[in-house]
């Protein structure tokens, strides 16, 4: 039954995006929002593009950071192709270890392409063999480490966005919506603020240190002061509030490109929001969650719900065409497994040697 339900799981997620999709526009009024005669400006999509491919770059920077102070060192170019593809597949390529297990994966070999060993699985069974942590080389567990810290830094980036938001409107949502965002915000700069200082003690040190000997990953501690160790947890953290800024900018752009001025604050709740919300596995990468989400958070401050769908349904498809480079990197992997000789190792097995 578990099996089962984990085959039919990504069919599932799809029905349920469908499904917030209706539940999004069911209520539009269609033919009024068509009398309007909205005129869209593709201009607009063109530097959300940009302003989206920016924000990856920028993620890119900080995740690359975390990996070299790993000892995972790779080029440039590698990182930026393996973060592009983690996004490609997040989007809904199939897949059952997910785009952010497929970059931790990657990252974690060293070795050239051109001098990889005859055992390493090929593409299509990186993408659906499963992933065993406790058997798994030091080397992939700092990759999944590195995925982890880039994910916490990037989720705190986040809360912090929105807890800023409810500071400046928060009133348009309940009384206490300001005072949640000061207590939200409280909570992440001072939890920075102690975890940056418990790093300075070197019993907490010791502490850490023997749990990641334990662990397998003894040499994690330096990646562990790159994401929260002071001072580099403040610049970690406004390139994470820097990071989903940007990706803010780029749906104003796309609200813009049908002629509507959101209010700037408005967003600050909204994105940041459905960012929790798509924690949850229950749609193909937030497709109908943002629409549902977005359309009825921006009424609140008189936004028309039919034009937020359109400028969310625009982003997502914006969000798409930011991940295509990344498709470049996994047709050049596809194409290396198909001029090599089959890989001998056993599937099941092919991350846990």
């Amino acid at each position: 039954m578990k099996n089962t339900l984990k085959s039919l799981w990504p069919y599932l997620r799809v029905v349920l995006s469908l499904l917030l999709l209706w539940l999004a526009a069911r209520n539009i009024d269609w033919q009024a929002l068509s009398s309007t005669k909205i005129e869209i400006q593709p201009l607009w999509f063109v530097l959300a593009l940009a302003l989206l491919i920016s924000a990856n770059l920028l993620a890119v920077v900080r995740w690359g950071w975390l990996l070299r102070s790993l000892g995972l060192y790779r080029p440039v170019s590698d990182y930026i192709t393996l973060y592009f593809a983690g996004g490609l597949i997040n989007q809904g390529l199939p897949s059952t270890i997910g785009g952010d297990s497929y970059r931790a994966v990657e990252a974690s070999r060293l070795a050239k392409q051109n001098a990889m060993v005859q055992s390493e699985p090929t593409l299509a069974q990186e993408l659906h063999a499963p992933i065993d942590l406790q058997h798994a080389p030091p080397r992939l567990r700092l990759g999944f480490l590195s995925v982890a810290l880039d994910r916490g830094l990037g989720l705190v980036g986040n809360n912090i966005l929105g807890a800023l938001g409810l500071l400046l409107s928060g009133t348009m949502i309940a009384p206490w919506g300001p005072t949640l965002g000061a207590w939200v915000l409280g909570a992440m700069l001072g939890g920075a603020a102690v975890g940056a200082a418990l790093l300075k003690l070197q019993r907490t040190r010791g502490l850490v240190q023997a749990l990641l000997s334990k662990l397998g990953m003894s040499n994690a501690l330096k990646g562990i002061d790159t994401a929260f160790g002071w001072p580099q947890v403040a610049i970690q953290l406004s390139i994470s509030v820097a990071t989903h800024t940007i990706a803010l900018c780029a749906f104003w752009f796309c609200l813009r490109a049908f002629g509507v001025y959101a209010p700037f604050a408005a967003l600050m709740v909204g994105l940041p929001a459905l960012g929790l919300l798509m924690m949850l596995p229950i749609s193909i990468s937030g497709w109908g969650l943002r629409e549902a989400t977005l359309s009825a958070a921006l009424t609140l401050w008189g936004v028309d719900s039919g034009v937020t769908v359109l400028a969310s349904v625009s982003f997502g498809i914006v969000t798409l065409a930011t991940y295509l480079p990344g498709a470049l990197s996994l047709l050049r992997r596809r194409r290396s497994d198909a001029t090599s000789k089959p890989a001998q190792a056993n599937p099941s097995n092919s991350f846990t040697r």
